[in-house]
């Protein structure tokens, strides 16, 4: 178990760490006008940084989809598990998709609306990070779907009552039952009078 454990740990805690990187990447700017020091260059850049978007939003959407699907899985089992780490896979794919795309046609956006200015448009640090975080995030999520059935599932004893909740203790004869028994079947809303035999004495009379 503590095996299993030790596995399961370092995946959860990078694919929440890549996540979140892709997460926080996509709503940065991924490009960048290149002022030097031309005037008119800088005062397109200022221009352009007021007017054009230069983030990448579908990537953090999938990146919330993503971290939601790992916040499943840590509170899942059995089929339900898997299903959701699919789902998280298709969304970490998704992810490296759009990155992708958006550090590709990133800069060019940004030149292609100069107009009659000759400035140039260079990929900032977040560019870098979006990608590298989706790349990660997806390897994450292969791991997941591979490895999910082997992992260790959190008890039934959290689980809200329902048709699958555990059957009451028996009852047992008043004058059997101690003060903490007694107690015990209170705070489950049980009467402690109350036995398998049929009333109890005081009902009786």
């Amino acid at each position: 178990m503590a095996e299993l454990r030790g596995r399961l740990v370092p995946v959860v805690v990078a694919g929440l760490g890549s996540g979140a990187c892709a997460a926080i990447a996509g709503n940065q700017d991924w490009a960048s006008i290149d002022r030097g020091g031309d005037a008119t260059a800088t005062a397109f850049s200022s221009a352009a940084a007021s007017t054009l978007d230069a983030t990448a939003p579908p990537v953090t959407a999938l990146a919330l989809v993503l971290l939601a699907t790992w916040g499943v899985v840590l509170v899942s089992r059995g089929r339900v598990r898997l299903a959701v780490t699919w789902l998280g896979l298709l969304a970490a794919l998704g992810v490296v998709g759009f990155a992708v795309a958006a550090w590709l046609a990133t800069p060019g956006n940004l030149v292609d609306v100069r107009a009659s200015v000759e400035v140039a448009a260079s990929r900032t640090v977040w560019s870098y990070v979006g990608v590298l975080a989706a790349v990660v995030a997806s390897a994450t999520s292969v791991l997941a779907v591979r490895s999910v059935g082997r992992w260790p599932e959190m008890g039934r004893r959290y689980d809200a009552p329902g048709d699958g909740a555990a059957a009451p203790p028996p009852a047992v004869p008043l004058e059997e039952q101690t003060n903490l028994d007694l107690w015990r079947a209170i705070d489950d809303g049980r009467d402690p009078t109350t036995t398998t035999d049929g009333p109890s004495d005081g009902a009786r009379h």
